[in-house]
């Protein structure tokens, strides 16, 4: 058994610690991540982070980080459901550390849950490969609800052009003048999604700091009307290129406003997405897709060249 002291998280100091555990963890899991002390400073800002409270760090007698676990709380939710994710040093596994970050994430929410008088819940995911960690969270409760799959596609190999239904248009967004319409036109698209949870103003404005978003790749359509209908945002994240030697980028967010389905405008702003990503110089896209996706989305990424690449499945405890 592990002689281990825990402790909140302290601010600033702490993050290259935890950037360190992080990688580390990352040469044996081989889960295809890279983590940087300014990634983690840019999470630990978010609006809906609150690190002091919901970040939690595990040290042996030598000061070592061996473990480090966050929660993310959304502001609204019956019940209210935190996503517990955790690392453990690769070291450090199978001795008694794991059940006792379980427990930390399991006793925040229930204080969560009498703090806001709602029933709660706790979630936790892993890539399907994790045995151990499967083993690890069914034997704490959790069972498996839901399937996510990451997809690939080669942008070397040709893309279509994207066809827009008459009248409609693609341009780039317009960032914070119109930030209040966008976070409304992605509420209203997702509303009717699995463990949808509000998008706030305030979270979209803190996205749009990140060094590596680039406008040209964050693109809406316009309606007729002038309605922001559709959109596709695509990411390329530079520290993973760089280190990983690699030219990927991500359709980090798809999707189009209930009343505006079903005219081809979801597969027009992939397409379009595909375009601007190639056009960046990337040769590989990648999306996430839920299996149980309601609007057939699996279909559509694989109608233009997206293969499945692994398999993430989603965990929940009832508390």
């Amino acid at each position: 058994m592990l002689m281990l002291t825990t402790r909140a998280y302290q601010g600033e100091r702490d993050l290259e610690k935890i950037t360190d555990l992080l990688n580390i963890c990352e040469k044996v899991d081989q889960l295809d991540a890279v983590y940087t002390v300014a990634e983690m400073q840019r999470e630990a800002s978010s609006p809906t982070v609150n690190p002091e409270s919901n970040w939690q760090l595990w040290e042996d007698s030598s000061g070592r980080l061996v473990g480090f676990g966050e929660l993310w709380i959304p502001t609204t939710g019956h019940p209210l459901d935190g996503h517990f994710w955790f690392r453990v040093h690769p070291q450090s596994r199978g001795q008694g550390l794991e059940a006792d970050m379980i427990a930390w994430g399991e006793s925040r929410m229930r204080q969560i849950g009498r703090e806001r008088a709602v029933p709660v819940l706790l979630r936790s995911g892993c890539r399907s490969t994790l045995v151990d960690r499967l083993q690890l969270l069914e034997a704490h409760g959790f069972e498996n609800d839901r399937c996510f799959l990451t997809m690939t596609r080669s942008l070397t190999d040709a893309i279509i052009p994207a066809q827009l239904p008459p009248g409609f248009t693609v341009r780039s967004v317009l960032g914070a003048p119109e930030a209040e319409a966008w976070v409304e036109m992605f509420n209203q698209s997702f509303i009717d999604h699995w463990n949808h949870h509000p998008l706030t103003v305030e979270e979209y404005l803190h996205d749009l700091t990140d060094p590596d978003y680039r406008p040209e790749l964050d693109l809406v359509a316009i309606a007729p009307d002038g309605t922001l209908a559709a959109f596709c945002y695509s990411s390329i994240d530079s520290a993973f290129n760089q280190q990983k030697g690699r030219r990927e980028g991500w359709i980090a967010v798809l999707g189009t406003r209930r009343g505006f389905r079903r005219q081809g405008l979801g597969r027009a702003m992939l397409l379009s997405g595909l375009h601007r990503l190639k056009a960046a110089g990337m040769d590989t896209a990648k999306l996430g897709v839920d299996t149980q996706n309601p609007n057939c989305a699996r279909s559509l990424y694989e109608s233009v060249g997206f293969q499945l690449l692994y398999t993430n499945l989603a965990f929940a405890k009832s508390l």
